[in-house]
């Protein structure tokens, strides 16, 4: 269940039902008025506060859906990317309610995934140790590093330059890289 709360009130101004199991993300959109969130029942919703059902249930993962990120180009197409254990990330068209890209690079369970300040990049980072820089417009695979003995990467973050993108890394270390060179 996610529950929208208002301070000082007993009860929530809204509830979403929908997801069979554990929600691992949810993050508003840059409008601040939908709401996605991502679970381990293979799934991600996208929310708005005025209906109790989903607006678009997306269903193409075949693994838990451990991270959703907005793009911040709110003058395009409004998309959303997951990331999954089953290696995959993919982008989908909100309006349109349905997958428009499937990227898969990576070897092992995908933990993050960030769109560039612009939205013309996304970030993914893995277990298999490699954070890979796609381009949104043709999907195609820009740049990638590998982590070597720093073990899987759980999170990868722009910076608000976009020149630069942090991760860290399960064995305790965090790498700043520039996606230019």
């Amino acid at each position: 269940m996610i529950y929208v709360c208002k301070i000082g009130e007993k009860s929530p101004i809204s509830t979403f039902s929908g997801h069979q199991d554990e929600i691992n993300t949810i993050k508003w959109d840059p409008s601040g008025t939908l709401l996605a969130s991502c679970s381990d029942d293979c799934t991600a919703k996208i929310w708005s506060p005025n209906s109790p059902e989903p607006l678009c249930d997306f269903r193409e993962h075949t693994k838990e859906v451990y991270s959703i990120r907005w793009s911040p180009n709110t003058n395009q197409k409004l998309l959303v990317a997951t990331a999954s254990f089953d290696g995959a990330i993919k982008l989908w068209d909100v309006n349109a309610s349905k997958c428009i890209s499937t990227l898969a690079k990576h070897q092992d369970p995908v933990y993050a995934v960030e769109f560039s300040p612009n939205g013309e990049f996304l970030a993914s980072g893995s277990f298999d140790r490699y954070i890979h820089i796609w381009s949104v417009k043709d999907e195609s695979l820009v740049r990638s590093y590998f982590g070597g003995d720093k073990g899987g990467i759980f999170e990868v973050h722009w910076n608000a330059a976009g020149d630069k993108i942090a991760a860290c890394f399960s064995q305790s270390s965090v790498v700043v890289i520039d996606p230019r060179m």
